[in-house]
């Protein structure tokens, strides 16, 4: 089985190649979406060996639906390039797809533990709009996840094809576990420790949370 890692990046050139190097043991083939970077970033993904493909539209879910288009691999690996994810995870994330177990398995920060929800007022908001979404997606769809933001997770690349995913900011990643639970897909998660990132800036502003909310009501109110 042939395992893609896509890499969504923008101005991470002091992150992305100790993550791409650790990452590249447990995978076949690496992807990184930049999002017209200005910095290294680019020359820093070539020396390790990343395909890099230049996004034409905006946000991550614009790279990430991209990099779904692009991939070779039987299953797709998506991994920040920010260092906050542990790379060594990702065979814990592949298996449970390779064994036929699952279509979908989401890193989880509440089995695994976080630097960032302990360091910011916005960390905390964050995860626990998070934990808040992951309750609500339980109780409708009767699923039982502690994780649905992480984009740190792997998916069965026949399966995300076929979820049609439309967004195109940071809410992708709620909007692929809605969409696999709708699609009867079998979803799953892993504890995985998430590391305080290290460097660069976060590109979601907790100013964004209304994006997670106004998507949530929209799947809720349509669809199966």
């Amino acid at each position: 089985m042939k395992t893609t890692l896509v890499m969504p990046a923008r101005n991470e050139e002091t992150t992305i190649s100790a993550a791409l190097t650790a990452a590249a043991p447990f995978v076949d083939e690496i992807i990184v979406i930049d999002g017209s970077s200005t910095d290294g970033t680019i020359a820093a993904a070539e020396r390790c060996g990343a395909k890099v493909v230049r996004q034409q539209g905006r946000g991550k879910g614009d790279a990430l639906r991209l990099g779904i288009k692009l991939a070779g691999g039987d299953v797709i690996v998506f991994m920040d390039a920010d260092g906050s994810h542990e790379p060594s995870d990702i065979p814990k994330l592949t298996a449970p797809i390779a064994s036929g177990e699952a279509d979908m398995v989401v890193a989880s920060r509440a089995r695994g533990g976080s630097d960032e929800v302990f360091m910011t007022v916005d960390g905390m908001v964050r995860h626990t709009g998070g934990y808040i979404a992951a309750m609500i997606i339980n109780y409708r769809w009767g699923s039982g996840l502690t994780e649905v933001e992480n984009g740190f997770r792997a998916v069965r690349t026949s399966a995300v094809r076929a979820m049609n995913l439309s967004t195109n900011g940071f809410e992708i990643e709620q909007e692929m576990v809605i969409k696999a639970l709708k699609n009867k897909f079998r979803v799953t998660e892993a504890g995985s420790h998430e590391y305080a990132r290290g460097g660069g800036e976060s590109k979601l502003p907790t100013r964004s949370a209304w994006r997670f909310l106004a998507h949530l009501i929209k799947e809720l109110l349509t669809g199966k």
